[in-house]
């Protein structure tokens, strides 16, 4: 999160450069040079706003479970494991249950409903810049089906019949082989395809999704569960080495998207616009694919099928500060992580002591903002062309 602010202070810089000498030199310029200005506070206000609320979330979170803790207690057990020597984890204020409810159970959930949402809501905004279609998101091109496989043959056949391979490492491995089998596909000419992208990825989308429903139906009652929960999706069995994946790929990620945004806005203009300013396009959509599926693969292998988050958080950016990638990705980054904590939050707490899966949740926000979309011309607003 730190990072990520970082980023967008110097962008904010960056875009603020110079509007002196603009509004001397054209009044004209000098307007949109004010416009910037303003879209860069607005953009590093609604950051700063949006990592309070994370920080916020996670002291809200380690204080909701059957252990009682109120969120203060909750913080000082959060700031205690961070830094050695606070007197109230030696005084006897807090018992070892509330210390071990908090760090080993609700802080590492919480930390992965974050990275999860981040990196699905990241890997959506780069999958509507491959494709140029604003009603994409990493489900449209089969990579989560293609992790699902991979996960439910575990469930089912066991880890021997992947060459013993982990659940987690098994979903992963179903993502990798859904994303090499939609740039195959995809290909024309040696040139990857948006239209052939999409169309490809639909269609082995429904072919993995009826291979997990034959393994589903095919299989012993005791496993129809841990099925179910993992396709519709949860955080409930995270631990802190459980965060290490899904951390690594969203930096990676992150870093990837920063150094590559003036080229996703080339991208989003068309790709004779982009070749014209020294962009190849099919090399850009290319690695955006590779990165886009490392996302998606880590995060379904540890908290399972998420739905909706990389449709609705990127585009609620746009709207928020605009088309401009060097804005937009870190309001996405940090918008994801608070919708998917807030989601976890309440799964957790509106059908107590039942737990909602993620993906129910997500899927009554997603679908409507989904149709609105589509019937409203949300789009277009949000800066698609099309």
């Amino acid at each position: 999160m730190v990072i990520i602010l970082v980023m967008v202070r110097v962008v904010s810089r960056t875009l603020d450069a110079g509007p002196a000498l603009a509004r001397a030199a054209n009044p004209v310029l000098g307007t949109a040079a004010r416009a910037r200005h303003r879209l860069a506070r607005r953009t590093l206000a609604i950051c700063t706003g949006l990592g309070i609320a994370l920080v916020l979330l996670v002291v809200v979170s380690g204080s909701v479970g059957a252990v009682t803790v109120s969120p203060l207690q909750a913080g000082q057990i959060v700031l205690g494991h961070l830094v050695p020597g606070m007197p109230w984890m030696s005084d006897g204020t807090l018992t070892p249950l509330q210390d071990q409810a908090v760090w080993r159970f609700r802080l590492p959930r919480a930390l992965l409903a974050a990275l999860a949402g981040a990196g699905l809501a990241l890997a959506g905004a780069l999958m509507q810049v491959t494709v140029r279609n604003p009603l994409a998101e990493p489900y449209i091109l089969g990579v989560s089906s293609g992790a699902s496989v991979g996960a439910v043959v575990v469930i089912v056949l066991g880890s021997a019949a992947v060459g013993g391979l982990s659940l987690n490492v098994a979903a992963f491995v179903g993502a990798l082989v859904a994303c090499a089998a939609v740039a195959a596909l995809a290909r024309k000419g040696g040139v990857l395809s948006p239209t052939r992208m999409i169309l490809a990825g639909v269609a082995l989308g429904t072919l993995f999704s009826a291979i997990t429903s034959y393994l589903t139906i095919s299989t012993d009652a005791q496993n129809v569960v841990s099925v179910l929960f993992f396709l519709l999706g949860s955080v409930s069995a995270a631990t802190m080495t459980s965060l290490l994946g899904p951390a690594l790929a969203l930096a990676v990620a992150c870093v990837v998207a920063a150094v590559l945004a003036r080229s996703l806005n080339a991208l989003m203009t068309g790709d004779e616009s982009a070749a014209s300013l020294g962009v190849d396009p099919t090399r850009l959509r290319a690695l955006l694919l590779v990165v886009a599926s490392l996302l998606t693969g880590t995060v379904v292998s540890v908290a399972g099928g998420i739905g909706f988050v990389g449709l609705v958080v990127p585009h609620v950016a746009r709207i928020a500060v605009g088309a401009d990638h060097r804005r937009m990705l870190p309001v996405t980054v940090l918008g994801g992580g608070v919708f998917l904590m807030t989601a976890d939050l309440l799964a957790r707490t509106v059908a107590e002591p039942t737990e909602i899966p993620l993906g129910i949740l997500t899927a009554f926000v997603g679908a409507p903002f989904f149709l609105w979309l589509m019937r409203r011309g949300g789009a277009d607003r949000a800066g698609f062309d099309r």
